[in-house]
């Protein structure tokens, strides 16, 4: 099927954000701070989760529908193995670069940990998924989500998608209400009685985190079987509940502003403060990124077309970001964008270690610099569009993936 294009756009968005929040100086720097991250409790992983599986969601919907569930699975379980294989190779490269790089387990001991002493038991749990390092944990979360998909995306395929949202649901209340502890300190036991029960390390709760990914997974199969109708979900005549996300979406906007500026009472603060856990996706981030998350699709989809020359303004002015070339490049091969951003995080570490401090300006050029960077993958994969006519680039040249 052929794949909306601003759904590239918008993965693109978010790998470009990922490298500016993930990029690190002293002192920090500015350009961090012009980021959707300071609005509320929205980042760019759960949006380039949640596009993730809706993209899953459409693409092996429609394989099943056509092929049957066994090639559907088959290429679901292929595309796994295939990211496992970019997850290792983040993991090698910075290993590999570890061994030739002066001074790496200094400025990477707070990313690494024991890996940076070339452990070999960190180095064979990271290659198990069960320890991951700084900024290399999002990938393994999707192949555990991935390997796990085919029969799901076939209850949703056959009209039985209630079951899938009601597992996820129960996972995640039953991470919230911590029944994941009991299997945590299992697996953390096993470990220290084989080496060092850190050896289990994630930045992202599995079992709470599935909510986004199996969300976008839902409503992406239902997209591609026709079980939805988004023009009757998301319409310029149906206001209440974009006014509804946006009244939310102004809540977390004061809270985060008003904690930030410390201008709201300390007991508020500790009230919501326990209601605030990225790891486990906790009630503060579950609601922000739905109301969130259906705000920015309303004001996409149906902006344009709304009474309110603002609101269409809005809308006009998002598809026109979410389809700008360079975003929808990136998007269109986010995998591999990944895993260099991942590279290119830690190189750069290593260089303000040895050459920095940088002044502002210096710190900018470095960030637009890393962005720009993102192009290479995405154009060395489409380097037959581009170079197609020179006899060196004819051969081996591939397209993006959903």
């Amino acid at each position: 099927m052929r794949r909306l294009q601003i759904l590239d756009g918008m993965r693109g968005y978010f790998l470009v954000f990922m490298v500016l929040n993930h990029l690190t100086f002293e002192g920090g720097y500015l350009l961090v701070k012009f980021n959707h991250g300071e609005l509320g409790y929205v980042q760019d992983a759960q949006g380039f989760v949640f596009l993730s599986g809706l993209l899953v969601g459409m693409v092996y919907a429609r394989r099943m529908l056509k092929e049957g569930y066994a090639s559907g699975a088959r290429k679901v379980r292929k595309r796994a193995f295939e990211i496992y294989r970019y997850a290792a190779g983040c993991l090698l490269a910075v290993m590999a670069l570890g061994l030739v790089l002066s001074a790496s387990s200094t400025y990477w001991e707070p990313w690494l940990w024991s890996l940076a002493d070339h452990d070999p038991f960190y180095a064979i749990a990271s290659l198990l998924l069960l320890y991951q390092p700084t900024y290399m944990d999002i990938l393994p979360q999707y192949i555990v989500y991935m390997l796990v998909s085919p029969p799901l995306i076939w209850l949703c395929v056959t009209g039985r998608w209630k079951w899938v949202a009601a597992l996820s649901a129960v996972l995640w209340i039953a991470v919230q209400l911590g029944l994941h502890f009991p299997i945590a300190k299992g697996i953390g036991s096993l470990l220290g009685m084989l080496h060092d029960e850190r050896m289990f390390r994630t930045a992202f709760n599995v079992l709470a985190w599935q909510a986004v990914f199996m969300s976008g997974l839902i409503l992406g199969a239902l997209t591609s079987t026709r079980q939805i109708d988004w023009d009757t979900l998301i319409s310029p005549r149906n206001t209440a509940p974009a006014w509804a996300a946006f009244a939310l979406f102004l809540a977390f906007l004061t809270f985060r502003l008003g904690f930030t500026f410390k201008v709201l009472p300390e007991s508020m603060m500790e009230r919501f403060s326990s209601l605030d856990n990225r790891v486990e996706f906790s009630f503060v981030y579950l609601v922000n990124f739905m109301a969130t998350g259906f705000l920015v699709a309303w004001v996409v989809m149906a902006g344009p077309a709304a009474q309110n020359a603002l609101v269409r303004a809005l809308g006009t002015g998002m598809r026109f970001v979410f389809n700008l070339s360079f975003l929808r490049l990136i998007g269109r091969h986010s995998l591999q964008v990944y895993a260099w951003h991942v590279i290119i995080i830690y190189l750069l570490k290593g260089f303000e270690y040895h050459y920095g401090p940088f002044n502002e300006w210096g710190k900018s050029a470095i960030a637009l610099g890393a962005i720009a960077s993102l192009a290479i993958p995405a154009l060395y994969r489409e380097r037959a569009n581009y170079f197609g006519q020179l006899p060196l680039f004819q051969r081996g040249a591939s397209s993006g993936k959903p």
